[in-house]
């Protein structure tokens, strides 16, 4: 076993210089390298699981069906790898595998190798973060990518950092953006013809969003797409054109700390040669400062790969007033000869966008709590809205809080950032969906560096007595739900579909479940000992299938959850990744 660095003491501990610097280390023990065509044909091999997403297009889904309906009563445990330690918080990565070995993050930004059949531990690295990281929710990270011998992964000190995929050691390191003022990073980034694109986290602390293509060999930066409107991106080091139009969205000078933060991953659609990245929150969340739609905050943004400029955007929830991030994963598919892609949004609804040119094709309800808005107008493509805006505080008696508002979903969304997977053979989308409700209101706020740029409380609630999760199948271009099983807690864990007419999933319970992808109906379960909120991949080795998830619990929804995070209080914590294969 190599052990590389040393990890943080207690928390957030000890710094490392943040400047852009590139350095090479020695590439002793180089393991077959991962390369273009690996990354572009992922979704459809079955050897192994390349990109976050399980493809660069986010489906989730996987054609191998030797673990199917009719044997999973026969799945079992092949092992379980321990992360260890006292560090046992939220666990939400997608693990990679190659080449017989899996590649996966932890908390506190921990990196493991293992031997993808025995679980054995090649390596570790950890990461050392330094004193005043600003992370959001938790010390978590969601996964790297792979590319020739080298994993990259983003810290949440804001580096993007590539290891040697057969010693651990650091090959290059990038900045993302002063921690000092917010700026963090916890998604995997994803490869595109040999750039490592990736986004940055922060926007509650007024950064302002913007989306990097690096050289994925050397960690050069190629070009860079602000996401909110009067910023100038770059190409080759070089102005490369104006984010929007300066003041055309936004008044002032509020576009200078605007948020829009992309802090998830993206998807590409190699069809059309574009990447497809959602942007968050505009800042601060007081919308009576900021009059006007706020683009680019809460939308796609579709990417030209080569320079990063943008061909079309669509917004989700303009002038956004409760913090419905715009950052979940925008899935292509294709339906009938056309090429659709498909974004359930933090906003409660499901939309079906015209991928070569962004126009609006369909768009539903995915959860029964949407109070906010009553429907979207399908010709506008903007939300009909039900008058449920948080008050303007300055209007209040004392000009300290805006008139209070219950409104549904709350700001942890109908889903998240986990991801929906999609059957290509039953063509329905499996939404990991939450019921939850807040009470918002709005405070004065002005920006100071480093500091929280809110402008708002809030209170989140359950919806229900009887569940707050629930797993639902949709048919994307009717708005049908096929089937839903409901859960007790949150389901806050990506979603898997396979050609074995199965969908995986995990709960805070504990529980990996099966169910049958047509009907919903429970096929199996296994108890894992802690909540998962990481994502299950698999694939196959020497004619076997494995499944593989990680297990542990934390993250957001017991940081900021209020009274659900009370309703389901005293979850173990945990840190382990657990590989399943059939009994023979």
């Amino acid at each position: 076993m190599k052990y590389v660095s040393g990890a943080c003491k207690s928390g957030f501990l000890k710094s490392i210089a943040v400047a852009s610097i590139v350095f090479a280390a020695p590439m002793s023990n180089v393991v077959a390298g991962v390369t273009d065509a690996d990354i572009a044909n992922d979704a459809k091999t079955t050897g192994d699981v390349v990109t976050h997403g399980m493809g660069l297009q986010g489906q989730r889904w996987s054609p191998l069906n030797k673990i199917n309906s009719k044997n999973i009563g026969k799945l079992v445990p092949a092992y379980t790898f321990s992360f260890g330690g006292e560090k046992m918080r939220g666990q939400e990565a997608q693990p990679l595998v190659h080449d017989g070995v899996i590649y996966v993050t932890a908390s506190y930004n921990r990196v493991f190798a293992l031997d993808a059949i025995t679980g054995k531990q090649k390596w570790q690295y950890d990461h050392r973060l330094p004193e005043g990281i600003l992370p959001c929710c938790d010390v978590i990270n969601r996964g790297g990518a792979l590319y020739g011998d080298l994993f990259i992964f983003a810290t949440l000190d804001a580096l993007l950092v590539a290891l040697n995929t057969g010693t651990g050691e650091v090959v290059w390191k990038q900045s993302l953006g002063d921690f000092k003022a917010g700026h963090s990073a916890t998604a995997a980034p994803i490869v595109v013809e040999g750039k490592v694109i990736t986004g940055v986290a922060g926007g509650e602390f007024g950064i302002v969003g913007k989306i990097r293509a690096f050289d994925a060999k050397t960690g050069k930066l190629v070009w860079e797409r602000p996401t909110i409107e009067g910023h100038i991106g770059t190409l080759n080091g070089k102005p490369n054109g104006m984010t929007g139009k300066l003041n055309a969205t936004w008044p002032g000078d509020l576009w200078k700390v605007g948020g829009g933060a992309p802090w998830n991953n993206g998807t590409y659609d190699a069809e059309t040669r574009t990447i497809l990245w959602g942007t968050g929150n505009p800042a601060p969340w007081n919308s009576h400062m900021r009059p006007g739609d706020n683009l680019y905050a809460i939308s796609t943004l579709a990417l030209d790969p080569d320079t990063g400029k943008i061909k079309w955007h669509f917004q989700y929830t303009p002038n956004e007033a409760w913090d419905y991030d715009g950052t979940n994963h925008t899935i292509p598919f294709n339906k009938g000869g056309k090429k659709y892609a498909a974004h359930a949004d933090r906003n409660g609804f499901f939309y079906v966008l015209d991928r070569t040119n962004g126009k609006l094709v369909n768009a539903f309800p995915f959860v029964d709590g949407h109070s906010w808005a009553s429907s979207i107008d399908l010709k506008t493509g903007r939300p009909i809205e039900a008058g449920k805006r948080p008050g303007d505080p300055t209007k209040s008696a004392d000009g300290k809080k805006g008139t209070v508002v219950t409104v549904s979903p709350s700001f942890l969304g109908g889903t998240n950032f986990f991801g929906m997977a999609y059957s290509q053979n039953t063509g329905l989308f499996y939404v990991p969906t939450n019921e939850m409700g807040m009470d918002i209101w709005n405070e004065p706020i002005t920006y100071k560096k480093g500091a929280a740029y809110m402008g708002a409380g809030f209170s989140i609630k359950p919806l229900n007595d009887d569940y707050i999760g629930a797993m639902r199948a949709f048919d994307p271009m009717t708005g049908k739900k096929v089937w839903e099983v409901k859960n007790g807690a949150p389901l806050w864990a990506g979603a898997m579909a396979t050609a074995g007419n199965l969908v995986f999933y995990g709960t805070p319970e504990g529980f990996f479940k099966a169910v049958d992808a047509k009907s919903g109906k429970e096929l199996w379960q296994y108890q894992t000992g802690s909540g998962i909120v990481g994502s299950p991949i698999t694939w196959e080795q020497d004619g076997v299938q494995y499944i593989t998830v990680p297990s542990g619990w934390g993250a957001a929804v017991p940081l900021w959850g209020g009274e659900v995070a009370k309703q389901i209080e005293g979850i173990a914590q945990g840190a382990s990744l657990v590989t399943f294969k059939l009994l023979k």
